[in-house]
């Protein structure tokens, strides 16, 4: 299944933190990442516009595999994390038709 993860944090406070959160924290990730996404459990990856940020989709079996490959980028615990569930549009559609179905029975339909 695929996830899409967001990490955002606040800018440092002074260039000098900011140095170090490049060195030790923003290259080694982006490292990581790279390798991942030769192991395709990274699918995709972009930068937010304006913000210290990242999204990735990630392709994980289980939510523990979601978790571990999150936890392990070296950026992890100084950042707000966000993950989203993706699903296929068929998935979705099948979602969309069976609550349709549930409001007709429920007296919807005119």
């Amino acid at each position: 299944m695929n996830y899409l993860v967001r990490l955002k944090l606040d800018h440092p406070a002074n260039p000098k933190d900011g140095i170090v959160f490049i060195e030790q924290r923003i290259l080694p990730t982006l490292e990581l990442c790279k390798r991942l996404e030769g192991d395709k459990k990274i699918v995709a990856v972009g930068p937010l516009s304006g913000a210290l940020a990242l999204s990735l989709i990630v392709n994980a079996e289980s939510a523990q595999e979601r978790d571990a490959l999150i936890t392990s980028l070296p950026v992890w615990p100084l950042m707000e994390t966000t993950v989203i569930p993706l699903t296929a549009f068929d998935v979705r559609m099948q979602a969309v038709q069976a609550r349709l179905d549930q409001m007709k029975t429920q007296g919807g339909a005119r």
